[in-house]
């Protein structure tokens, strides 16, 4: 008999990252859901966040920064019903959601960009001058 166990835990290097600079904060029970799927990648200049939100519209996000803390929630609004149209199948779900990321003390947070494009909220938090990598060649004498 083979017994197989699966341990769900996350990649050490990946993880060690993820709680160094983005540690995602418990969520309340608020009525938002915070299954909204993100990458985070790494550059030498900045850090690349995205978050897959599709068929949103951009105005209908909420961003906000306060205490080295990044937020980003969406609200999902009452749709208004026609008499003269009945769903025969509706299979789209958008929820609302809410994600918040503790901003490292690294992250030049008065020039974070966003954008909203196919379906990906993208977000560019540039690395402060000193916390960017500096490589340099030592001579050996």
């Amino acid at each position: 008999m083979t017994l197989v166990k699966f341990n769900n835990r996350p990649v050490p290097g990946f993880s060690g990252l993820f709680n160094e600079f983005f540690n995602e904060l418990p969520s309340l029970n608020t009525g938002y859901n915070t299954a909204v799927p993100v990458n985070i990648t790494e550059t030498p200049d900045a850090y690349q966040l995205e978050l897959s939100a599709p068929g949103r519209n951009r105005e209908d996000f909420n961003v906000n920064i306060e205490n080295g803390l990044l937020t980003v929630s969406y609200e999902k609004k009452e749709e208004t019903k026609s008499e003269d149209v009945k769903s025969v199948r509706r299979e789209f779900a958008y929820t609302s959601f809410k994600r918040s990321f503790t901003l490292d003390e690294k992250i030049d947070a008065e020039n974070i960009q966003a954008k909203y494009e196919n379906g990906l909220l993208k977000f560019h938090l540039p690395k402060k001058e000193q916390a960017k990598e500096v490589k340099k060649q030592i001579s050996i004498q």
